[in-house]
């Protein structure tokens, strides 16, 4: 296919996808789907190699927050029965983040809810910070705490963040359908405000709100000239109790083409398989080790994933390797080009994000995909690690 070889030789000199092409790649038949994979592939072995990153997420604080995001089980208004707490103590964050390293993690992405972070909350995930670095020689440390004001970016930095993480979500156009209480050039200026302050910024989307084509381009293209050293692809979880909970809207084939093009869009970029890859790849994930050089081990924010040691299996029978802390992620010309980290993370939450570690055999409806209430057992609320006295899944 004409369209492949294209990308490919693109991708190999980091040049810019045409808008038609990236809007090509989302159209191709399931029949050309293994062909979109093997192409996409050849960029993405050229800038990471067989590498796979692992990266642990820690909950900070969960539940009750002000923002309307209508895709998140911890908005204004959520009905969604997931586990509810206030700031974790340095020393139990830094605990559960030692958790996730000894399973593999070389990072650490800490999470709060809320709009953005007060001065205090920022003193606390400071001292957060240095307990886990303090108790985990090596690792990296990202913060994600929403919307940031003057100043605080640099403190941050100054305790110790790595790396900071602020996702774009969808495209500006359609931003104001899944949320009201802030806009698309907030994000924005928040990642900006991570990239001057000397962070690796990291930012993604959320694929599967009942967005178009052309709005998955846009936010991609967004995201490319944002040009963050991670981008995190999130799938939706219509967590029940969320406004979204009726939006199943993606396939294996379809999830594994978005990938491919943010690939070729962000073709030397860290793009991390995120919120939601148990629920819509479900089987398929080993084929998106192809398209990703990165992804979070075990649970996430508010919801149960597939267990760390099977996320480790998945990695050695597809043939790949787990990324040591002595590599660094990025191709060296990203690094020696002045960008801060090597990689950021994702929020993983997607509405809640992803299911348990079992998955239960499929159901097919008359279209072939699995019925509302079959993918609906997929979703599991988070149970155990942060904010709980069970172990964490890593």
């Amino acid at each position: 296919m004409e369209l492949l070889n294209t990308l490919v030789e693109k991708g190999l000199r980091r040049e810019l996808p045409t808008r038609e092409e990236a809007l090509a790649v989302l159209a191709t038949s399931d029949d050309d789907l293994l062909d979109v994979v093997a192409a996409a592939g050849k960029v993405r072995r050229q800038w990471f190699g067989r590498r796979v990153k692992l990266n642990y997420l820690v909950n900070l604080k969960s539940g009750l927050c002000p923002e309307d995001c209508s895709y998140c089980s911890q908005r204004l208004g959520s009905k969604a029965e997931i586990l509810k707490y206030t700031w974790l103590k340095p020393e139990d964050a830094s605990r559960a983040a030692a958790a996730g390293v000894a399973g593999g993690a070389k990072r650490v992405c800490l999470v709060a809810s809320g709009r953005g972070p007060t001065d205090r909350d920022v003193e606390r995930v400071s001292e957060t910070i240095s307990a886990i670095k303090e108790q985990n020689e090596g690792v990296e440390v990202c913060a994600c705490l929403g919307l940031l004001t003057d100043g605080q970016a640099g403190r941050l930095r100054e305790a110790g963040a790595d790396a900071y993480n602020h996702n774009l979500n969808t495209s500006e156009a359609t931003y104001g359908d899944i949320c009201t209480t802030h806009d698309f050039g907030d994000r924005v200026e928040t990642v900006r405000q991570a990239q001057a302050a000397g962070m690796s910024a990291c930012s993604g989307l959320i694929a599967g709100m009942g967005e178009s084509d052309a709005d998955l381009v846009d936010v991609v293209f967004a995201l490319r000239e944002l040009d963050p050293d991670s981008v995190p692809v999130n799938f939706l979880i219509p967590f029940e109790g969320t406004p979204l909970a009726k939006e199943w809207n993606l396939t294996p084939q379809r999830a594994l083409r978005i990938l491919a093009m943010t690939r070729f869009v962000c073709p030397d970029v860290e793009v991390r398989l995120a919120g939601g890859r148990e629920v819509h790849l479900r089987s398929m994930q080993p084929l998106a080790l192809h398209l990703v050089n990165s992804l979070f081990l075990g649970d996430y924010l508010t919801s149960e994933g597939q267990a760390g040691k099977d996320d480790l299996a998945m990695i050695a029978d597809a043939g790949f390797e787990v990324e040591g802390t002595d590599t660094t992620t990025l191709p060296g010309h990203r690094v020696q080009g002045g960008v801060c980290g090597d990689g950021g993370c994702g929020d993983a939450e997607a509405g809640g994000c992803h299911s348990s570690g079992e998955v239960p055999e499929q159901a097919a409806s008359s279209d072939g995909a699995p019925s509302d209430e079959v993918r609906r057992g997929l979703v599991s609320v988070r149970r155990r690690g942060a904010g709980t006295e069970l172990p964490p899944n890593a």
